[in-house]
């Protein structure tokens, strides 16, 4: 009876494992298509860069360095014609919209044509309000490859016609790359519930022109 009892917990953890793992793999599968390599990513009016973190001097963590050197090769090859970088500024002396703007304008790409969002304070409230607030239509999302599913299906579910590419840079195991793919499980099923319902952002505000402004510009 001993060794039945174990073996129907191990039978109950296996199925709540695979039920955990059920919305990542069904996201992972259902956004293959919408994921491409820089070099072969479908033209989309605007690049979607979201937030990942400033240093305490003041620059993009490397996971956010690594996206925004991204987002400005697409636009420097013509494959976006404006970036919306979209990030968190709910505190006094942390804003990584602006750190990402000066960054890519650092880089190259003309101040005009960088427009900041600064309520992107999670995945979803960075895609629902790049359509709603800033009127995004369509969109390539810049993001790390285990984050990009999640943002493909959030932006998709959005109204956005997205597509992804990942910045695959950080092949190596380091702590970042390895807690993301960890972490992307339980954030997955959650997202499953926004795209579901798609709940307001927890600010929407009102129309901002900034990136009608920056396409025409």
């Amino acid at each position: 009876m001993e060794r039945l009892g174990l073996r129907g917990m191990a039978a109950l953890c296996a199925v709540a494992v695979a039920a955990g793992c059920a919305p990542f793999l069904w996201t992972l599968a259902s956004t293959a298509g919408d994921r491409h390599p820089a070099d072969t990513v479908p033209e989309r009016p605007v690049a979607l860069v979201l937030g990942a973190g400033v240093r305490p001097d003041g620059l993009p963590s490397r996971l956010l360095a690594r996206r925004l050197d991204t987002a400005a090769a697409l636009y420097s090859a013509g494959r976006v014609r404006a970036i919306l970088v979209s990030g968190d500024n709910s505190v006094e002396h942390y804003n990584e919209p602006d750190t990402m703007r000066a960054y890519l304008i650092d880089a190259g790409v003309p101040a005009d044509r960088v427009v900041a969002d600064y309520a992107g304070f999670d995945t979803w409230d960075s895609c629902t309000r790049a359509h709603r607030v800033f009127g995004v239509e369509a969109a390539t999302v810049v993001t790390q490859d285990f984050h990009l599913p999640r943002a493909v299906l959030l932006c998709r579910s959005a109204g956005i016609d997205a597509v992804g590419v990942a910045d695959s840079s950080l092949r190596e195991r380091t702590f970042a790359t390895v807690y993301g793919w960890f972490r992307e499980v339980p954030a997955t099923a959650a997202a499953v519930v926004d795209a579901v319902f798609t709940p307001d952002p927890r600010f929407l505000g009102p129309y901002e022109t900034g990136v009608d402004d920056a396409l025409s510009a």
